[in-house]
């Protein structure tokens, strides 16, 4: 079983409940814990010398939020999306957006669906995923948020999921 964030780890917590996060053609999952609120996109203000996959920063009732566009963070295509939202999170402390192509919905986890990431999935960047789930017909990987935004190495999550599938067809 993976360790969950901070709030979950009682005893008597059997369940969790994910945000299903679409990036790409691949399925994430956030723990809802760490979201304060989903929101359509705003207008960015772009800001010099941010990492590639910083959009910039949003002003949503009045404070100023940095704003990540996880599809440039794990390298898939970035497209205008009908769907698309900024999902607001807290993290360490710090509030920031994250920009995906669709919140396909809340939906609530026991604990013993979450595995932790497969053997094959070793490697740098299995940190950035420490769990995975099946959830109607799709492998979504759980996200850590901290080693996400803290790191600067590429992320390839076209690989990191590719693989989850593969061994998925392996159970």
């Amino acid at each position: 079983m993976v360790s969950l964030p901070p709030g979950h780890e009682g005893a008597s917590v059997d369940e969790i409940k994910l945000a299903c996060l679409r990036v790409g053609s691949a399925f994430y999952a956030l723990d809802i814990m760490g979201i304060r609120e989903i929101i359509r996109p705003l207008p960015i203000v772009q800001v010099p010398r941010a990492p590639a996959y910083v959009d910039g920063v949003v002003t949503l009732r009045k404070s100023v939020i940095p704003v990540v566009d996880l599809r440039r963070r794990f390298g898939a295509p970035v497209q205008p999306e009908p769907r698309e939202r900024i999902a607001i999170c807290a993290v360490d402390g710090r509030i920031i957006g994250l920009v995906v192509d669709e919140v396909t919905e809340i939906a609530t986890f026991s604990r013993s669906d979450i595995q932790p990431a497969p053997y094959y999935m070793a490697g740098s960047d299995s940190e950035f995923f420490p769990g995975v789930c099946r959830y109607k017909g799709n492998i979504l990987l759980l996200l850590n948020l901290r080693k996400i935004l803290s790191s600067d190495q590429p992320i390839d999550a076209r690989h990191i999921q590719q693989q989850a599938l593969e061994g998925a067809t392996k159970d």
